[in-house]
């Protein structure tokens, strides 16, 4: 009962990083990956579809995706989604495939790009502070109603921490390979 609450912060923990991990793969740094595309949206037959259920996305060079939909009659539809997102891009289409090639980004882009990422970094610290205190507060609750002893309340206490120094460390290193990426030329 005890390790209920520590084993949920961390998986909630977990989550918080791996969903930084999935927003910071959608930020263009110059190389083609097909998560730049992973959110757009495609109209499809009168529904809205995302673009890796209509089509494959893949990278024959570092700074081109080529799109293949599975169905030749959504081409414009796909070529029209890429061009209203904000990513920047220009597709190619030649009447069986997308081509999509990704410009080299400007000393000014990759300066944003690098605050932009600094950003979310923060974000998904606070989101593994808070669910630190969440836990805190938990436990707090828990020994208020006698169902663990101060010094397990304590102990349960520090565990957390070390817990929440772990992830906040591993959000920092994600951010170092990721500006270290957006700054390659």
């Amino acid at each position: 009962m005890k390790d209920e609450v520590l084993s949920d912060s961390e998986r909630r923990m977990e989550k918080a990083t791996s969903a930084f991990e999935k927003d910071l793969a959608k930020v263009r740094t110059g190389r083609a990956t097909p998560a730049l595309l992973e959110g757009i949206a495609v109209d499809y037959y009168g529904s809205s579809m995302p673009i890796n259920q209509v089509a494959s996305v893949s990278v024959p060079e570092s700074r081109l995706l080529v799109v293949q939909p599975w169905d030749v009659n959504v081409l414009g539809e796909i070529e029209k989604a890429i061009l209203r997102s904000e990513l920047g891009l220009t597709p190619n289409n030649d009447g069986k495939v997308i081509r999509v090639s990704v410009p080299p980004l400007t000393e000014e882009r990759r300066k944003d790009l690098v605050k932009l990422v600094r950003k979310m970094a923060e974000e998904a610290r606070v989101a593994v502070r808070n669910i630190r205190r969440d836990a805190i507060e938990r436990l707090k609750r828990r020994k208020k109603e006698k169902e663990i002893s101060e010094d397990d309340m304590f102990r349960l206490q520090d565990e957390i921490q070390k817990l929440t120094d772990a992830f906040v460390k591993r959000v920092d290193e994600i951010l170092a390979a990721k500006e270290k990426e957006i700054l390659e030329f």
